[in-house]
């Protein structure tokens, strides 16, 4: 399962975990607001903010219903459809918005659900394309997104192990670049014990593709046990205030939680380490007191033939490792030592 590249970003393999701040739809329909998602994700230290770009007749019947989650967070009156447009963008927001990214030196990335806002995201320069879970299993837009040529993110909420196998089949034909696997539990909030985050071995295992994890729990912790478990990519919603109105800011993540985020995540990785088990050049001090010496166990004759009866292993670690102990047995002691004197190369005959 080899690393690949976003832009000049590695994915994947040794390289550190690609966190994507998701403004999603926080931004209310504000481009202002959007702008000041940017400077959160850009201050947070993500290495990615992203955004959804639709067009809401291409994405939806005007009957369709919100989701009960919607219903929650802003009414059960009007329709989807409703509500998407009034979070809808014109595309040279995002124009724009790409744009004030760079200048925060963040990458800009997009979510589009159909082909024209693809079409449009992949003119901006947009060096990979994500599919959100909705679109597993949506034949049509995998191979419109294949047919670019760019490496893929897939989320997998809603699906099982053989519709995302199918996904990546289509995109693979279509000609796409390489695919990473988002692991996804598609509620909001979605409760920890529905997050699997065992899937993720699951889905590098049988796909041989780099995986992640696309985070709606509240709080950080499952997103750090899934970087702790090997997630490459993790994604999770951001908001500059949970009390905004809109179907995602009650679940998102507040600017200082996004930092916590990034920080912790960063801490992992170190801890994490090279896998290589050696002393930590730290330990040296404790290790000098903490180790044992072959000593005297009593005051000791010059001539006498060293065993188990004459030796004891004592503190400090200044002397012959107890680790040594069968090169020490049987060996004649050269001069007369007092009891507890740790024992050296020199003693010995």
């Amino acid at each position: 399962m080899g690393a690949f590249h976003i832009g000049p970003r590695p994915i994947g393999g040794d390289a550190s975990c690609f966190i994507i701040a998701e403004a999603g739809v926080n931004h209310n329909g504000d481009p202002a607001l959007a702008r000041a998602l940017i400077d959160a994700a850009a201050a947070a230290g993500a290495d990615a903010v992203k955004f959804q770009t639709w067009r809401t007749q291409a994405l939806t019947r005007a009957d369709a219903p919100k989701a009960a989650y919607q219903e929650a967070t802003t009414g059960s009156d009007g329709t989807q459809a409703d509500l998407l447009r009034a979070l809808e963008l014109p595309f040279e927001v995002f124009r724009d918005l790409a744009d004030y990214a760079r200048s925060r030196g963040i990458l800009f990335l997009s979510t589009p659900f159909d082909e024209e806002s693809l079409a449009f995201l992949v003119s901006l320069g947009m060096p990979m394309i994500k599919v959100p879970s909705g679109e597993v299993r949506n034949h049509l837009h995998l191979s419109a997104v294949g047919h670019t040529g760019l490496p893929v993110i897939l989320s997998t909420g809603m699906a099982s192990l053989t519709e995302v196998e199918a996904a990546l089949g289509v995109l693979a034909r279509a000609g796409s670049g390489p695919v990473a696997v988002l692991q996804c539990t598609s509620n909001y909030p979605a409760d920890p014990r529905d997050a699997n985050l065992r899937a993720m071995a699951t889905m590098a295992a049988r796909f041989d593709v780099v995986t992640g994890y696309s985070d709606h729990t509240l709080g950080n912790e499952t997103a750090f046990a899934a970087r702790a478990l090997g997630a490459a990519i993790i994604e999770k919603h951001v908001t500059l205030d949970q009390s905004l109105p809109g179907p995602d800011h009650r679940t998102s993540a507040t600017p200082e939680s996004l930092g916590a985020l990034v920080r912790g995540i960063r801490l992992i990785e170190r801890a994490l380490g090279n896998g290589v088990k050696a002393p930590a050049a730290s330990e040296g001090n404790v290790a000098a007191v903490a180790k044992r010496s072959l000593c005297a166990k009593r005051d000791l004759a010059a001539g006498i033939r060293l065993d188990l009866d004459s030796l004891v292993a004592l503190r400090p670690g200044d002397g012959i490792s107890p680790d040594q102990l069968d090169k020490v047995a049987g060996r004649i002691l050269l001069r007369p030592v007092a009891a507890n004197h740790a024992l050296n190369w020199a003693d010995l005959g």
